[in-house]
């Protein structure tokens, strides 16, 4: 079988294994020098180019790759959009807030709530805690 075969098959395999470890973007540059590793021995390099253009894209690709990636993966609160922006920030309870029902004011927005925990009951006036939104729905805490 043909070297660029061989680098094919490995950037495959190791394309699968970061798709199987989420967070650690570790296993996808090396992948990206495999290839290209892959791409030199389909021109015709000898086995020893094509190692070397694996080490060298690996620690490029690890090297620039894997801190951009790093930085992406934990969104600050700041940046995050949408519903995710409200996790955390305070609501006042408008109307009671029990497991089944409730509205709170969030931001100046009236929400529908329920409380995080299941024994939990707010009353009208007090503040509360954001702890996640599922769907349309304020799940909070005191």
């Amino acid at each position: 079988m043909d070297a660029w075969v061989w680098w094919m098959i490995a950037t495959g395999l190791l394309a699968v294994g970061e798709i199987l470890t989420p967070g650690a973007f570790f296993l996808g540059p090396v992948a990206l020098a495999s290839l290209a590793a892959a791409i030199v021995a389909l021109a015709g390099a000898a086995a020893v180019a094509q190692w070397i253009v694996f080490v060298v894209a690996a620690i490029a690709s690890l090297g620039i790759l894997r801190p951009i990636a790093r930085r992406h993966i934990k969104m600050p609160p700041r940046l995050r959009t949408g519903t995710a922006a409200l996790v955390g920030s305070h609501a006042v309870v408008v109307e009671r807030v029990d497991i089944n029902s409730g509205k709170v004011k969030i931001g100046g927005e009236i929400w529908t709530a329920r409380s995080y925990d299941e024994d939990e009951v707010l009353h009208p006036g007090a503040r509360a805690h954001v702890m996640k939104i599922d769907g349309a729905t304020a799940l909070v805490s005191e």
